[in-house]
């Protein structure tokens, strides 16, 4: 199996430039010039000592003298010999096979084997390299698999998409719009309890319709317009309050917001996300009129947003049931919507490689208002104590920002 190359190695600095092989023929050749004098001082100084004469006794000590330093030089020059064929045969020649066993793997060719024999130490080491590398290629096999299936439950999705926006849509409107016929037109023959099941199956198809243009929404994101570039943030809030100027003047709603950056994402999808949060801030409301309030500060490489309300609140066991899909708090006949909204607009942060959740309230306890969908699903039942909800997330920060 040969996957893409890994990316060069860094060069090392310093001395770390100069190969293990060098520095032992350094030392090597030091070591063979200090043997050289030193034999050459020796038989100088054995020379020197013979042209005086010494007494017999004398002469007989310094010829063993000489005799010992001869055989403890070539003890030496046996050990340095010794040593050097060690080095190259069960150092440095292991050494350079594994660094070519695995130069080869970091070229891409991933089920090269790594190992050597010798010595012990690099021997295990070529063994846990060679685990890791098995591990890796083994994980990556996996993921090749998934990625394929993936691929394939997406194109299946897209076929679901084309289908529930085409071929449900169609027999829906039928349903919903001769039923309405059937009322108008035979009406005055109907009974109170007729025209209710008429009005049941004509809600019913509606909701429908509603369910599947929510699905439509949340599988379209990242696969349909979902190229990021660099935007401005602000625009995007701009279109949203924007979308949402009728609602906003109807409920008496006040929206601020903080100077806002320039992020990397998509300008729909974030423009989206801005309506839905804002929306489900109005929809959920306390009795005084809405405030809701856009931030944004710093954090490192990011940028962190909050739309912060002074809704209904929500229970703090509530904080995670609120992101599911069609999860609903609040009963139809009072909230109405899908259920999908918070689902979709983490599913929009996470796909701009951000993060989404539901931060504490201004007290210091975690509440919500509402579920934080633009759809009208909310926290009936998990209703909080009023102090409003702020959802927190976060975006990369433009290239260019500081």
């Amino acid at each position: 199996m040969t996957i893409h190359p890994l990316p060069p190695p860094k060069q090392p600095i310093g001395l770390g430039r100069v190969p293990v092989a060098h520095w032992f023929l350094a030392t090597a050749t030091v070591a063979g010039l200090t043997f050289v004098a030193g034999v050459v001082i020796v038989m100088t100084m054995t020379a020197r000592t013979a042209e005086l004469n010494p007494r017999p006794e004398v002469a007989a000590q310094i010829e063993r003298l000489t005799v010992a330093l001869i055989v403890v030089f070539a003890l030496l020059l046996a050990c340095g010999v010794g040593l050097a064929v060690i080095v190259r045969y069960a150092v440095l020649k292991p050494i350079g096979q594994l660094t070519e066993q695995v130069r080869t793997v970091a070229g891409g060719d991933f089920d090269r084997d790594l190992h050597v024999d010798r010595p012990l130490e690099l021997a295990e080491l070529s063994s846990h390299i060679d685990s890791m590398r098995a591990r890796i290629v083994s994980a990556w096999r996996t993921a090749a698999d998934q990625t394929e299936e993936l691929s394939r439950s997406n194109s299946e999705l897209e076929q679901f998409a084309y289908v529930a926006s085409h071929d449900l849509q169609e027999p829906l409107r039928k349903v919903a719009s001769f039923t309405q016929m059937l009322e108008q037109r035979y009406g005055d023959q109907l009974d109170d309890r007729a025209r209710q099941y008429i009005h049941y199956a004509v809600d019913g198809a509606k909701r429908m319709q509603l369910l599947i243009n929510d699905l439509l929404d949340f599988s379209r994101v990242g696969r349909v317009t979902g190229e990021k570039a660099e935007t401005d943030s602000g625009t995007a809030l701009d279109r949203a309050l924007e979308n949402l100027s009728a609602t906003i003047e109807d409920t008496g709603a006040t929206v601020t917001r903080d100077e806002l950056p320039r992020v990397v994402g998509n300008q729909v999808q974030l423009t989206q996300l801005f309506q839905n949060l804002i929306e489900n801030a109005v929809k959920f409301r306390a009795e005084d009129p809405p405030r809701v309030h856009i931030g944004v500060r710093r954090d490192g490489d990011r940028w962190e947003f909050s739309c912060s309300d002074n809704g209904i609140g929500v229970e703090p066991k509530y904080a995670d049931r609120i992101f599911l899909i069609f999860q609903r708090l609040h009963p139809r006949d009072v909230y109405p919507g899908t259920g999908i909204g918070l689902a979709l607009c983490r599913k929009i942060v996470e796909y701009h490689g951000g993060t989404l959740w539901l931060d504490g309230d201004r007290d210091g306890d975690t509440d919500a208002g509402g579920d934080g969908d633009g759809d009208g699903d909310g926290a009936g039942d998990g209703a909080g104590d009023g102090h409003g909800a702020t959802f927190r997330w976060t975006l990369p920060a433009a290239g260019d920002e500081r």
